[in-house]
Order: structure tokens, then C-alpha cells, then sequence
């Protein structure tokens, strides 16, 4: 009897897999990692991975914690007693907002845990969500995974990638549970506004609808950090996403948090509870240490400092291949438009991977108003940017 070949045994695959895609930097970076066995150096400017370092003071307590014989059991899912409080002050902080650490706030594994958690906790099989164009592509996977139907509105250039309320006014809205939003903007490096942040509440009071902004940019690059949760009555119709993977430099700890009012917090823990046993009690307790610890300052002045420097470069980079940008976006990627000589991005970031060994993201990954974009990440060294700028001037 053959065991193992699918074939024999007739086991298919579950529907709901025909209606996603592999995700495109799981397939690219294999094509890379090929050029790369090949002898071919490869510079990566298309990932948001940080590859600086938490502080020293995250990393130490980490590794207190786990030399302690007591901490190595299952924690609370809701989260450790001094990570809500850490999340509650980091709010206070940045933002100025008041959160209830007993009630308001629920860690997370990442915040793309959050986006499957807020979905299953909201949006039942039939109904519709809201996702940008351009905008992140897990908030379209994961809604399609769970049989929630997907409706895009527009982000333009011309309306500094803010959403078009006419738009979205005109939409049938009698089916939509939820409206994802995401500022900062990635990719596009669009500014949080209080205007937008203002419409947005109006809007989902009026339609009934909530509010999901995700929020993990708002510390890089950026000298007005912003909450929709600042507008008021925001609570009771927005949930806020936030994150330590790209403010803190913990993109592998998987720290993320959910912001909203008491009720939606319990429902959502009520999803998560079913899923997951709590994350490591030397992680929870080393992200509040980050959060507030002896200088909750560290990561934003030392990221911004690094990141003002790739910036430049960056900058640089695009005025090289013959991209347009906007000075005034913000966090830790660089959006720019391609020449009119080529169809399309990938025609410009083939020829870069190909021809030059820098890899960069063609932006229709994030949606079809991406397709003459692309994307360059701040998250390599600085020396690394240099030489993928002098490959690209040398070679033309």
C-alpha cells in the first residue's frame, strides 16, 4: 500500500486554498535564494524586517526571565499583568490616549494575528470587509481564507493615498461588517491625518460599520505620531492594531497589541483563547520593558536617527531609475512611481533584480493601483543601499 502519495489516497486540498495565492515574497524569495547559490550577491531592499536590534536593555531582561524556573508555563492569554500596563502607558505616552490595561487592551502574536482574530471575532461567512487599494495583501488573504467577502476602495496619489469618502458614500454598503485602514500608509508611506481619522469615526458610526486601522508605523520617520483612537467616540466604533516589530525592532518576537472598547476586547479574546496558550512569559515581560522601561525613548530617536540616513539613499536610488516620490511620506519604505517607458513595475524591478543583484518590490503585490509603483524597504545596511546605488549608476 503506497502511503503518502495523494494521488492514491485521493485527499484534496481544502477549497478555500483556490481562493489565495502563495504570498509573492514566499515565491520571490526563493527565485533569489536560487541567484544567490548561483555566486550572484544579492542586495534585498524589498522586505519590512528590521535588522537592527532591540535595545539592550529588551534583550537583558529577556534573558533574566528565562533563567527564572518558574517561568516557563503557560501564561495568560489576555496577556501579563506588567505587558497590559506597559501597553496602556505606551498609549498614554505617544498618543495620549487612555486605555484600561484590564479591559481595553489585548496582547497579541503580531498584529497580523489580530487581523484573523478581529475577522473571526466580527465578520461572520458571507459577509463583506472593506480592505484598501493599494494596501496590505493579509487583510484580502485572510478574509478570502475565512469566506468573508472582499470589497477594495480606492487610495490615490492625487488624494495623498487617503481614502475617497464620495467613493466609498457610494458604495452598497448594506453587507460591510468592517473597513480596514492602515496609517501610516504601507506601502505608500501616506501621512495618518486627523481629518481622515475624523471621517473614518463619522463613517462608521453613520454605516454601522467598524473601523480596523492598523497602526505599527506611526514611530519611523514620522513627528506626529497619531491614533485614530485620539478622535472622540472612537472606542466605541474603531478596533486599533499596533505593533513592536517595526518601532521597537522585534519583528521576530511576535508583539503586536488590539486597542479598543471593553466589550469587542473580550470578544476578540474570546476567538484568541480558542487558538492560542499565551506567548512566553520572557517575551510579554521583555515588551514591556521596551514599552517603558529605562528609556521608552531609545528605539524612536536611535531607529530614527538610522532611518533618516537610508532615507537618503533611498531617495537616491529612485531618482536613478527614473521614479517620482512624495518627500513628505513617512515610516520605513520609500514608494515610488516608475518611468512611463515600462509596462508595468516588474518589467523595472526584474531588470533591477537581474541586471543589477537589488531586489525591490513591484507594487502591484499590493493591489492594481500599485501596478506603476514600487517599493524600496529601509531595512538594509547603510553600506548595502550605497553599493545597490553605485551597481545601478555604474551599470546604466
Amino acid at each position: 500500500m503506497k502511503m503518502g502519495n495523494n494521488k492514491t489516497l485521493g485527499i484534496k486540498p481544502a477549497k478555500r486554498l483556490g481562493l489565495v495565492q502563495e504570498y509573492y515574497f514566499s515565491k520571490k524569495l526563493e527565485e533569489v535564494a536560487q541567484l544567490v547559490a548561483k555566486g550572484n550577491d544579492i542586495i534585498s531592499l524589498a522586505i519590512g524586517s528590521p535588522d537592527l536590534p532591540p535595545s539592550a536593555n529588551t534583550i537583558a531582561q529577556l534573558c533574566e526571565v528565562a533563567q527564572q524556573e518558574n517561568a516557563h508555563g503557560y501564561q495568560p492569554t489576555k496577556g501579563t499583568p506588567e505587558l497590559l500596563k506597559a501597553m496602556s502607558a505606551f498609549y498614554s505616552r505617544w498618543y495620549g490616549v487612555d486605555v484600561d490595561p484590564q479591559n481595553e487592551v489585548l496582547p497579541l502574536i503580531g498584529s497580523k494575528e489580530g487581523i484573523l482574530h478581529v475577522t473571526l471575532a466580527l465578520a461572520n461567512v458571507g459577509d463583506q470587509v472593506l480592505i484598501p487599494n493599494p494596501g496590505y495583501p493579509t487583510y484580502t488573504s485572510l478574509s478570502k481564507l475565512l469566506g468573508v467577502e472582499v470589497l477594495n476602495y480606492n487610495l490615490r496619489e492625487e488624494n495623498q493615498w487617503q481614502p475617497d469618502f464620495d467613493e466609498l458614500e457610494d458604495m452598497d454598503l448594506s453587507r460591510v461588517k468592517l473597513l480596514w485602514t492602515n496609517y501610516p500608509h504601507m506601502p505608500t508611506g501616506g501621512r495618518a491625518t486627523r481629518k481622515t481619522y475624523e471621517r473614518l469615526v463619522d463613517f462608521a458610526r453613520r454605516h454601522n460599520i467598524v473601523v480596523v486601522n492598523d497602526n505599527p508605523y506611526s514611530l519611523i520617520l514620522n513627528d506626529k505620531p497619531m491614533s485614530i483612537l485620539q478622535v472622540d467616540g472612537a472606542k466605541d466604533c474603531c478596533i486599533e492594531l499596533n505593533s513592536l516589530s517595526k518601532s521597537h525592532n522585534m519583528p521576530g518576537w511576535r508583539v503586536g497589541m488590539c486597542v479598543s472598547n471593553a466589550t469587542w476586547v473580550q470578544w476578540i479574546l474570546k476567538v484568541k483563547s480558542n487558538i492560542d496558550s499565551g506567548t512566553f512569559r520572557g517575551i510579554q515581560l521583555a515588551a514591556a520593558e521596551a514599552l517603558i522601561g529605562n528609556d521608552p525613548m531609545w528605539h524612536a530617536k536611535y531607529n530614527n536617527e538610522v532611518y533618516l540616513q537610508r532615507r537618503t539613499i533611498a531617495e537616491k536610488i529612485m531618482k536613478a531609475v527614473g521614479c517620482t516620490f512624495d518627500p513628505q511620506q513617512t515610516g520605513m519604505f520609500l514608494w515610488g512611481k516608475i518611468p512611463d517607458e515600462y509596462t508595468d513595475a516588474e518589467q523595472l524591478t526584474e531588470q533591477l533584480l537581474h541586471q543589477h543583484g537589488v531586489f525591490v518590490t513591484p507594487g502591484f503585490v499590493f493591489g492594481s493601483n500599485g501596478k506603476r509603483y514600487m517599493r524600496i524597504s529601509l531595512c538594509a545596511k547603510k553600506e548595502r543601499m550605497e553599493e545597490a546605488l553605485q551597481r545601478i549608476i555604474g551599470n546604466k
